[in-house]
């Protein structure tokens, strides 16, 4: 990896990490030295990129979520492959931050590049399941930021039963054609996935949870074949 590709990429990592990242990682990361982070970093931050260090046993690097580099100069296959994964988000909860993001892809796009990119596009189909709810889509990835409880409204799988349910928002899990909201469910008490067009209210409380061992989340999701995207 050239080393311009690996500043873009390291501001990537650091803006979706929700803790500080080590030195030590970021070395593994990248497989560089822990003195070629430092000397990246350093110079990141000389061009006005708001990384600052965390001190301590669990410190490491952070930056500025709301920071962004300019674009790199993408490919026609790497500008497919981006506009095609921001696609399969139409449905998520982020499908509104992929919309905007596919218009800023377009925007940055050179003229000879979108034909085919276009024409690529026409021909891949995607058949999802009901789109979740707006509540759904606009609470739930700030709720997992913010690691707030909520309070939702969940129907079981043939609409008969409805239950209410208070849940520590943990993450999302892409399964099958379905995306699930995964939290510490306290009316089960044990994590849970709630498929997202089940939900028929969600309301973000005001209450911080105290944050699980990340072994708990792991441990239910080792029974299937789960890869993280961060």
């Amino acid at each position: 990896m050239r080393r311009a590709e690996r500043l873009y990429a390291l501001v990537d990592l650091l803006r979706g990490s929700r803790r500080p990242v080590s030195a030590a990682r970021l070395s593994e990361e990248f497989e560089v030295s822990k003195r070629t982070i430092e000397r990246d970093v350093q110079s990141l931050q000389l061009a006005g990129v708001p990384i600052y260090a965390d001190y301590g046993a669990s410190g490491g690097y952070s930056i500025l979520r709301e920071h962004s580099l300019p674009p790199l100069n993408l490919t026609v296959t790497e500008s497919l492959a981006v506009l095609a994964g921001l696609g399969l988000l139409e449905t998520s909860p982020y499908g509104a931050a992929a919309r905007r993001a596919r218009a800023k892809i377009l925007a940055i796009s050179k003229e000879d590049q979108l034909a085919p990119v276009d024409e690529a596009l026409a021909s891949m189909f995607v058949i999802d399941s009901q789109s979740p709810t707006d509540a759904a889509i606009s609470l739930i990835p700030e709720a997992i930021a913010a690691r707030r409880v909520v309070r939702l409204e969940y129907t079981s799988e043939d609409g008969a039963t409805h239950t209410a349910r208070d849940v520590e928002a943990m993450g999302l899990l892409r399964g099958g054609d379905a995306w699930l909201f995964v939290g510490w469910c306290r009316l089960r008490a044990g994590i849970r996935g709630f498929q997202l067009d089940r939900i028929l209210r969600l309301e973000m409380t005001g209450e911080v949870f105290p944050e699980r061992d990340p072994a708990v989340l792991d441990a239910d999701l080792s029974r299937w074949s789960t890869r993280r995207l961060g």
